[in-house]
């Protein structure tokens, strides 16, 4: 539709086929690792100023994947989220109305939106046979998964699940040090580091 023509040409991602589903028997379509901030690809194409070319310019990490329905960029810190989805709003778009998702929606890698979400839906699916969380637009018919260009099971926060879940964030953990863009935790529990990427900074 117009949605794959405006984003058309674009490197936001790369399609891969799914092998087993979970979600309503339904397709998915965008990765959702961490948290990951959703926007309706219509709404953003009408509302974002300079349309897709625009929005990438303020898109402050490499974790954007789309499918021509659904928009997708991930962070580790509800801190980061918050700024993200205040910028978008600046310009229009609209998270919520009465506690529940217009234009944006966010969901939690572990547990799926975080407020009532009609227009998408969250699930778990088997890529490769390795499983991943992700999201689609209700009533799609997207038979792949899109992940970000550079993006590797091996090695991911969809293998590793060590991001700091948004409740806990920095919540009985250890702060150690400051390096590359990356706090770095202890996790008092398990022994291992954690790693938080900042996109703010």
């Amino acid at each position: 539709g117009e949605n794959a023509a405006a984003l058309r040409g674009s490197p936001c991602g790369r399609r891969r086929s799914i092998a087993a589903l979970c979600i309503k028997d339904s397709q998915v379509a965008v990765l959702v690792e961490s948290i990951s901030v959703i926007v309706r690809a219509s709404a953003l194409l009408k509302t974002f100023p300079g349309g897709w070319d625009g929005f990438k310019t303020i898109v402050p990490n490499q974790t954007l994947c789309a499918d021509n329905e659904l928009v997708r960029v991930g962070f580790m810190t509800p801190e980061d989220v918050e700024s993200f989805i205040t910028t978008l709003q600046r310009v229009g778009l609209i998270f919520l109305k009465d506690n529940e998702a217009i234009d944006i929606a966010v969901a939690d890698q572990a547990r799926g939106f975080t407020s009532k979400c009609n227009w998408a839906e969250f699930g778990r699916v088997s890529m490769g046979g390795n499983e991943v969380a992700a999201a689609r637009l209700v009533g799609s018919n997207v038979m792949e998964v899109v992940t970000p260009p550079t993006w590797r099971f091996e090695g991911s926060l969809s293998q590793t699940y060590s991001f700091v879940p948004t409740e806990h964030a920095k919540k009985g953990l250890k702060y150690l040090r400051h390096e590359n863009g990356v706090d770095v935790y202890m996790n008092p529990i398990t022994g291992k580091e954690v790693f938080v990427g900042r996109t703010g900074e």
